[in-house]
């Protein structure tokens, strides 16, 4: 394979010239709606130092991607993921991304399966040809500090035919999954796994998940069930059935009144994405000494929170972004020894990712939606 125009060469970000092959991407331009995905050519990129080039071979679909797009997680949002309001009217949101600023235009994707091509130098594994999952939640100063990038909101992402990524952060699977079904893993089952290990769950905890039928719900349902915790779980009326079959032992629609059903004090641990109007309820379910964790809120960010439920009951609050050091070799692990299964929902073409994300924001699916980049273009010479 020639891939000689990758030596020290540094286009400029989206400008194509003779020299550099091109592929098929999605670049989101701004801050905004639909309007702002721009299916394009764009240069090939070049891994650097320590760096690998990999072969997209499926992306998986996030809210993070399209609350990135939306600027949702800016401090002057109040509103829910699904309130239109939320775009704002300005291209740039200063405070829009993960680490503030997103850096605009961007090729999101949060989720890789793919294959690698070539090392930059000093990059030597894994091997050429390998499929690999990417860690897309990245500490870059060490697992002693909490500082971390994330690919696709700090730098170019898998929505595209072709991504570079630290060679530190690409990880060989051994698995008769799909690709596509393995796309489904690295955002859900990595914020989900990130969530139970903070919060150290174990058999004897009882655990409620709300959000169950999404990617991180679905997730949370399998991961707590293999550490041997019973999971209470609350999903729309249509979800209910499927969320059993995953495991859950108790399923609530969603809109119960939990502590009516439940009583207080019923569980020991709450993972809850949703946040919202329902979140003055949660910590009182707890038992005194129990976790509260989060890693999102997309029923809305701005909650009533009683002090006294917090301290009166020595609870612990756990946030969760930034992803523990076991956790990715975790998942890879589990995957090769069948201890979890994907949920693929729906696969589209990369091109349609305005379609893919309009019916993902509907919530009507189980599991996660999975883009295919078309066949990458042949860089032999």
């Amino acid at each position: 394979m020639n891939l000689s125009y990758l030596q020290n060469s540094e286009p400029d970000r989206f400008e194509l010239n003779n020299t550099h092959p091109s592929m098929k991407a999605v670049v989101t331009t701004g801050n905004g709606g639909y309007d702002k995905l721009q299916y394009a050519d764009v240069p090939i990129p070049a891994p650097r130092a320590n760096e690998v080039l990999i072969k997209v071979l499926a992306a998986g679909v996030n809210n993070t991607e399209i609350n990135t797009r939306l600027g949702w997680y800016s401090s002057s949002v109040k509103n829910s993921t699904k309130d239109v309001s939320t775009v704002p009217k300005n291209s740039v949101v200063e405070d829009g991304g993960w680490n503030d600023k997103t850096p605009f235009p961007l090729i999101q994707g949060t989720d890789c399966c793919g294959q690698v091509v070539a090392y930059g130098e000093g990059a030597q594994s894994p091997d050429i040809g390998q499929r690999v999952l990417v860690r897309s939640c990245m500490r870059v100063s060490g697992f002693e500090s909490l500082d971390n990038i994330w690919m696709a909101s700090d730098f170019d992402g898998a929505f595209a035919q072709y991504v570079t990524v630290p060679a530190s952060e690409v990880f060989a699977v051994r698995s008769d999954w799909t690709d596509a079904e393995l796309a489904t893993i690295p955002c859900s089952y990595g914020t989900a796994e990130n969530m139970v290990h903070r919060a150290k769950v174990s058999a004897e905890d009882v655990v409620l998940v709300t959000g169950a039928s999404g990617g991180v719900g679905s997730a949370l349902i399998q991961l707590i069930k293999r550490r041997g915790a019973r999971v209470i779980a609350v999903v729309g009326k249509e979800k209910c059935s499927a969320v059993q079959h995953l495991g859950a032992d108790v399923v609530f629609t969603r809109g119960t009144n939990l502590l009516s059903e439940l009583g207080e004090s019923a569980v020991t641990v709450i993972i809850d994405n949703v946040a919202g109007a329902d979140f003055e309820q949660q910590l009182k379910l707890l038992v005194r000494g129990g976790r509260y964790v989060s890693s999102g809120a997309i029923a809305g960010p701005i909650v009533t929170f009683d002090m006294r439920d917090f301290y009166l009951k020595d609870l612990t609050l756990i946030g969760c972004t930034v992803w523990d050091e076991p956790v990715f070799t975790n998942l890879i692990s589990y995957i090769e020894n069948q201890q979890i299964k994907p949920l693929l929902a729906k696969t589209y073409p990369l091109k349609d990712i305005e379609l893919a994300q309009r019916e993902f924001m509907q919530k009507k699916h189980v599991g996660n939606f999975v883009l295919i980049p078309p066949s990458a273009i042949d860089l032999e010479s």
